[in-house]
């Protein structure tokens, strides 16, 4: 049996680690997988595009986002794409060398990627530490010097030999991320071939679109003709082409793939409008909750009526006049 690697953010026990170990047992029937770490998804998505092997990278909290620079780094990538998504739940612990306890660490700097940071403010407010970026999780703990604390997975705790100051630190509960697991285009195509063989029948694309005309009207246009060919769209998002003002791309996630009848008609229909377009992902679809959002769930401010309920005169509350700036 073939032995493939497989590229993952290091060091060891970073969340694409564990992502990378969980792709490895998915698509174990293909063959062994040594597990590669890679200083960053720039040096990631290299050893893609040279044909090296595959690769995991971070693609969507459920936090905070979508990983940017991951994001942009598919689009503008020439011979990469995704074809599986696998999912990881994240909690974070808090670590220091062993012998220094939290309150030799007042002050003192804490470390973790930029998301990490992002998702534990309660503590690092807590205990008035001073964020600092670190290229992963584990790397933070991996650095980690004496004073100071690092957030990061529990398996870094064993790996690193560090105290434990505190668990499960971040300020949700529930959260995961999302992970690609990307190859070079032609073998996507082939691992989409084999997975449909496989059974799978429905899949989700993520595609890019970037309209040459600006203007009023643009963006909507393109909405209506996935609409009109009834591609439920589950995710929309735009970034800047950079450098240049007014300028965006906008990604799309379809319930669908490019292989469909409908779906090739509307590439086929946004190509001749003179349309850039380009597929970063296709893989099976993931069973997805759908709740509705619950009235408890929405942000501070803003106005929220119950459906069919529009008392006389609403408009001209002062509620309304100041949260939509009427």
């Amino acid at each position: 049996m073939a032995r493939l690697k497989l590229f993952y953010l290091g060091p060891e026990g970073t969340f694409t680690h564990q992502a990378a170990m969980e792709a490895a047992e998915l698509f174990s029937p293909l063959g062994d997988f040594d597990l590669v770490a890679l200083p960053d998804v720039p040096a990631i998505m290299r050893a893609v595009q040279s044909r090296q092997g595959w690769g995991v990278i971070a693609w969507e909290n459920n936090v905070e986002g979508y990983v940017v620079p991951n994001l942009d780094a598919l689009i503008d990538a020439t011979d990469a794409a995704g074809f599986a998504r696998v999912s990881v739940d994240v909690a974070f612990n808090a670590f220091t060398v062993k012998g220094h306890g939290i309150h030799d660490c007042t002050g003192e700097p804490v470390s973790a990627h930029p998301h990490g940071l992002a998702q534990c403010t309660r503590f690092i407010a807590e205990h008035k530490l001073q964020p600092k970026p670190a290229s992963s999780n584990a790397a933070a703990c991996r650095d980690l010097q004496p004073g100071q604390v690092a957030l990061g997975p529990s398996i870094c705790g064993k790996l690193y030999n560090l105290d434990v100051l505190g668990e499960h630190v971040q300020d949700f509960d529930g959260a995961r991320t999302d992970f690609l697991v990307i190859a070079p285009r032609d073998v996507v195509q082939e691992l989409n071939a084999y997975a449909r063989q496989s059974g799978a029948s429905d899949f989700e694309t993520i595609i890019t679109f970037i309209p040459l005309a600006t203007g009023p009207g643009v963006v909507a246009n393109i909405l209506d003709i996935l609409r009109v060919a009834g591609l439920n769209m589950t995710s929309f998002m735009s970034r800047p082409i950079k450098g240049h003002d007014g300028t965006y791309s906008f990604i799309d996630t379809l319930d669908a793939a490019p292989w469909e009848p409908r779906f090739q008609k509307v590439l086929e229909i946004l190509a001749m409008k003179g349309i850039w377009l380009k597929t970063l992902a296709v893989y099976p679809r993931r069973e997805r909750p759908s709740p509705p959002v619950d009235a408890w769930m929405l942000p501070e401010g803003g106005v929220h009526l119950e459906t069919g309920d529009m008392p006389e005169g609403w408009q001209h509350t002062e509620e309304v006049r100041r949260e939509l700036l009427w």
